[in-house]
């Protein structure tokens, strides 16, 4: 039986292998939570430069000397591929079979093999959850292009939580991306029809807009951030506007209960921002796979009272 045949009809085994593929993102996705953010911070240190330098956001231009304006930048590439992984204390380079994701972590113990510094928890942990929601995905969608279009949603949106949980940063390079990409894959209708999509991601970013200066008007403070508006634009362009409500209200309600309850038990003092982008991403996945039937389920209950 050929392998495409088998997965097709066995669900089980088609999520596993989506979910042992997960993994292998997921590693992915641990360096792209550390390193994008940095490069972004350099670029915006090369601009600030140029900036002070000329007074002029241009290029550097060659001096009949020869010689460049400004200082040229650095030699080594710093990107999501370059340098190879290594670890941050000895500067040991990581082995190809260092990088296996969980299984490397548990044979060295959680622990560099050069230095014996610990490896954060947190790197097999987004290994862990990464492989568990990809494997979500298949199970629920099947061996479809549905399914690979969410599993490409799934990581992004597992990258900007992470970001926006460091930084409070949600990257114009993912949200924007993938906001062009949800209109995209909706011009032959993949999840919604491309009207709707567009609605969507219109209604998405002036819904928060609308928010953020409402509550600056009244309270004069910023409430969120315009990478805010922009996630919930992206997440419109992929499932239409009709599911965005239920995806405020999951996203309020739950960092709403998630903010009050480290206030409480944890003294977390209410001056200090708690991040939006993840609340707005869990509640955007779930919408996308469970939207519908939840929506469903409300309509019909509400007949019934």
């Amino acid at each position: 039986m050929p392998l495409i045949d088998f997965l097709n009809g066995n669900p089980f085994a088609f999520s596993l292998t989506v979910a042992l593929f997960g993994l292998m993102i997921g590693s992915f996705l641990n360096v792209v939570v550390y390193r994008l953010p940095k490069m972004m911070e350099k670029e915006w240190q090369e601009q600030c430069r140029l900036v002070l330098d000329s007074g002029e956001l241009e290029p550097p231009v060659n001096t009949p000397d020869g010689e460049s304006e400004h200082p040229t930048p650095e030699q080594n590439p710093f990107n999501l591929f370059f340098p190879n992984s290594h670890c941050p204390k000895c500067d040991h380079e990581i082995k190809p079979w260092e990088n296996i994701p969980i299984l490397s972590y548990l044979f060295l113990k959680g622990q560099c093999s050069h230095c014996q510094t610990r490896i954060p928890l947190r790197y097999p942990a987004v290994e862990l959850f990464t492989g568990i929601l990809s494997a979500v995905v298949a199970y629920m969608l099947g061996p479809t292009w549905q399914c690979l279009a969410v599993l490409f949603l799934t990581w992004a949106l597992i990258a900007l939580s992470l970001i926006d949980f460091d930084h409070m940063l949600l990257p114009d390079e993912i949200t924007l991306l993938y906001l062009w990409a949800g209109l995209i894959i909706n011009i032959n209708g993949l999840f919604v029809p491309i009207e709707q999509a567009v609605l969507g991601a219109i209604i998405g970013y002036l819904s928060l807009w609308s928010v953020y200066w409402l509550f600056k008007i009244i309270t004069g403070k910023e409430g969120m951030g315009y990478g805010d508006f922009k996630l919930l634009a992206m997440l419109g362009a992929w499932m239409g506007w009709q599911p965005l409500p239920l995806t405020i209200i999951l996203s309020s309600i739950v960092g709403a209960t998630i903010g009050i309850s480290l206030i409480l038990f944890k003294g977390r003092d209410r001056q200090i921002p708690i991040p939006f982008g993840p609340f707005l991403a869990a509640a955007g996945w779930i919408a996308i796979l469970w939207g519908e039937p939840m929506m469903n389920f409300y309509l019909n209950a509400s007949r019934f009272q």
